[in-house]
């Protein structure tokens, strides 16, 4: 499925996909308008969110965190927080560009929480 926003390419994802839609068990609608979505993302310890896919560029707080793994569409993994450089855990905020079709494991024993900020239209 592909669409068009402000004559650019579109999402080629369906909205099937989306976070709220797909894995809404772990991804809470806190505010929404035309600019930007808020939402509060929990991961129990031993839970796996389903496939799911993030269409916008987002800022995401980092409130608590735990051992996870991040595997694509497929299963393939993508990252394993326990084969990192131990650089002290995720960043308290950090930007992550649209995230494509990906399910993410907690494999720790504390919950992973977020509060993420998509950005649904550019500034220019």
């Amino acid at each position: 499925m592909k669409s068009e926003e402000n004559g650019k390419p579109g999402w080629p994802w369906p909205d099937e996909l989306d976070a709220l839609r797909a894995a809404g068990e772990f991804h809470r609608l806190l505010f929404e308008n035309e600019h930007v979505r808020v939402l509060e993302v929990r991961i129990g310890p031993a839970q796996t969110v389903p496939v799911h896919t993030h269409r916008w560029p987002s800022i995401v707080r980092t409130e608590s965190t735990s051992d996870f793994v991040r595997r694509d569409g497929e299963g393939k993994v993508l990252f394993d927080s326990r084969q990192g450089t131990g650089s002290g855990g995720a960043p308290p905020a950090q930007w992550l560009e649209p995230i494509l079709p990906h399910s993410v494991e907690n494999v720790g024993k504390g919950e992973i929480r977020l509060f993420t900020v998509e950005l649904k239209r550019s500034c220019d």
